[in-house]
């Protein structure tokens, strides 16, 4: 991630900005902030955050600077080519669960982009693996104070995280942790739970590794490892089950109560998918806490929920009888049918289709990875209410496009209705009533 040689070229200043009533201009190039070079976005805002600023430019070749004085923390008004200011950092790794291995061929190019980018992991919560991070760069994230981070671990013993990582580097984990933790930094994890590789003692020994890190260490999310059919040429993967799932449960809850006592927080949690393979209930809302891993699908219902009674609850009956065609995926089908039931009183009678997964195989049940093929292929030709509406997260995040590279208008030809999204408990209440 080194600096190149011309510098941080300016595309845009903001009119009016500190850097604009200095004179800097569109076509200059940032060379260095205070003396210091500036590698990146992190290092542009930690070095922009004072008052004083003396920018070193180039201007038609020619070096120029500039002093100013402005707000603490305000912005200097400049953009460049690249949102990080530097190239993204991809994944070295090979771990034996990587869904992007689990691809197919053919999907578009954006699915198959290993970030591993511990910048992203700070600005968009994004987790990582530090094990693409050499000794210098991880000495910037501890002077530069990059806090929290989210990382994914999976396994604290050694040679387990090498072994599933298929990285000789991946073994230096706790260390890095350590680090954080002694320059008073805070991080979030994530463990990919893998029958025989990371579980039983395995799990354990993390656990005790990482609970020995709070408060630095936030939270620990668990959730299982995800297996498509596409694996030719990978490591055979198990999957949980009702019975082994049902294990996982019996095993952390304990361990939540305990952490509840000694840290005030439950400290690990387990992603919803752990109850649904175990046909168990949901735990209470407030055992999430702030819901700070709903990324990873921790107490993702139990929020949507919360959302969709309290804007149901403000809402008055129609006048007249609605019906109202719902799809996702089939894990969550149970606990969807119960709570649209709450509809029923409001004049409004909800048609769930819950879609098989066919395109990534039989073991792949969340809507979020449902495609346009498997709702053409489950929908087509049965009576549709106009208009189907489908969780948001089926779609590529600011575009109507599926996994498998369908539209929504592909979709829509092809069942001959209209398709509206939402995305929390409170949109769905809003389409529901809308018409």
């Amino acid at each position: 991630m080194n600096l190149c040689a011309k510098g941080q070229p300016i595309t845009y200043v903001e009119p009016g900005s500190p850097a604009a009533r200095k004179g800097v201009r569109a076509g200059d190039v940032l060379l260095r902030i205070n003396d210091c070079p500036v590698l990146d976005l992190i290092d542009y805002e930690h070095l922009t955050a004072n008052r004083a600023q003396k920018l070193d430019l180039l201007r038609d070749g020619a070096p120029v600077s500039i002093v100013l004085l402005k707000d603490e923390y305000e912005p200097l008004g400049l953009n460049f080519e690249t949102t990080l200011m530097s190239r993204m950092q991809t994944c070295k790794n090979h771990c034996v669960f990587c869904f992007i291995d689990q691809m197919p061929t053919g999907v578009r190019s954006s699915l198959n982009v290993k970030d591993d980018d511990w910048r992203m992991s700070f600005i968009m919560g994004n987790y990582v693996t530090l094990t693409n991070v050499d000794d210098t760069e991880f000495s910037r994230i501890l002077e530069r104070r990059v806090s929290p981070l989210y990382v994914s671990v999976h396994a604290t013993d050694p040679d387990v995280r090498i072994s599933i990582m298929r990285n000789p580097t991946a073994g230096r984990i706790l260390e890095r942790l350590t680090a954080l933790k002694e320059h008073g930094m805070q991080f979030h994890t994530q463990i990919v739970l893998c029958k025989g590789l990371n579980d039983g003692d395995v799990l354990k020994r993390t656990l005790d590794d990482l609970s020995a890190l709070a408060p630095a260490c936030a939270s620990i999310a668990i959730v299982p490892v995800g297996v498509t059919r596409f694996r030719e040429g990978l490591p055979k993967l198990g999957t949980f089950d009702m019975e082994s799932s049902a294990r996982v449960i019996d095993f952390i809850e304990p361990m939540q109560n305990a952490f509840l006592k000694r840290f005030g927080t439950r400290l690990v949690f387990l992603s919803d998918e752990w109850y649904l393979n175990a046909n168990r209930t949901l735990p209470d809302a407030e055992a999430y806490e702030e819901y700070g891993q709903i990324e990873n699908g921790v107490g993702l219902l139990r929020a949507f929920e919360e959302d969709f009674r309290y804007a149901l609850s403000e809402r008055t009956p129609l006048a007249r009888k609605r019906k109202v065609s719902i799809a996702g995926g089939t894990a969550a089908y149970p606990f969807f049918s119960k709570l649209y039931e709450e509809l029923e009183p409001y004049g409004v009678e909800t048609d769930l289709h819950p879609v098989p997964n066919r395109w990534f195989g039989g073991n792949v049940h969340v809507a979020g990875l449902v495609t346009g093929e498997d709702l053409i292929a489950e929908l087509r030709g049965k009576a549709l209410c106009a208009p189907l509406l489908l969780p948001h997260n089926m779609l590529r995040e600011t575009e109507d496009v599926f996994l498998d590279g369908k539209t929504v208008k592909d979709v829509e030809a092809a069942l001959h209705v209209p398709i509206r999204t939402f995305g929390d408990g409170t949109e769905l209440i809003m389409r529901v009533f809308e018409e």
